[in-house]
């Protein structure tokens, strides 16, 4: 054999020798781009996650804050409902309240009538028991609409129902006690119309 076909022959089996080193370094790069890949897409997998889980905490907060809303808003609906239903309730319980005060004159003359008639007067009698006989009609039509009479005689003084306009002294009635009345009060569904004027013992 010739040196030169001894220098082919080596530099040949010197290929060979290389070629599965190479083979083996592409190899190993294309597992490093494959481990790489994976490496990204898992990176990119997880940042998808934690973006859909703020999302869905957004969401979630967004949610409980429409259902508070919700829930006050219906609250205010029941409490507006309630307001209207007291006031309607007041405005028909105290409707009455300016034509009561307008007939208490009436009450109060018709009273006076039968106190100053002389009832032992045969003339006078038939007269008297016509105007007795409005006057309780009056009572009884006023009763029904929750107009009631406020005659305090013997009971203590309450500011808020009588008005005082003199205070004796009087050994036969306890100290602020209504030894008189001098004009009924009246009252309406539990609301004062005109107090009672009365004299207060001391």
């Amino acid at each position: 054999m010739s040196n030169e076909e001894n220098k082919v022959n080596e530099e040949e089996l010197k290929q060979d020798a290389e070629q599965p080193e190479q083979e083996a370094e592409v190899v190993g790069s294309e597992a490093d781009i494959e481990w790489n890949a994976e490496e990204v897409e898992q990176d990119e997998t997880e940042s998808k996650i934690a973006q859909l889980e703020a999302a869905l905490l957004s969401s979630e907060a967004k949610v409980q804050e429409q259902q508070d809303a919700v829930l006050r808003a219906k609250a205010e609906v029941e409490n507006m409902r309630r307001r209207t239903e007291q006031e309607i309730d007041k405005a028909r319980k105290f409707a009455l309240n300016k034509f009561a005060e307008e007939l208490l004159p009436v009450i109060d003359n018709l009273e006076r009538a039968i106190q100053a008639a002389d009832a032992e007067n045969e003339v006078v009698k038939p007269i008297l028991e016509g105007v007795e006989l409005t006057h309780k009609t009056f009572q009884d039509t006023l009763a029904k609409n929750g107009l009631t009479e406020i005659n305090p005689e013997g009971e203590t003084f309450n500011p808020e129902m009588h008005q005082a306009m003199s205070i004796q002294e009087s050994p036969d009635h306890e100290s602020n006690t209504v030894m008189f009345v001098m004009q009924k009060g009246y009252e309406l569904n539990g609301r004062v119309v005109r107090p009672a004027m009365v004299m207060v013992a001391k």
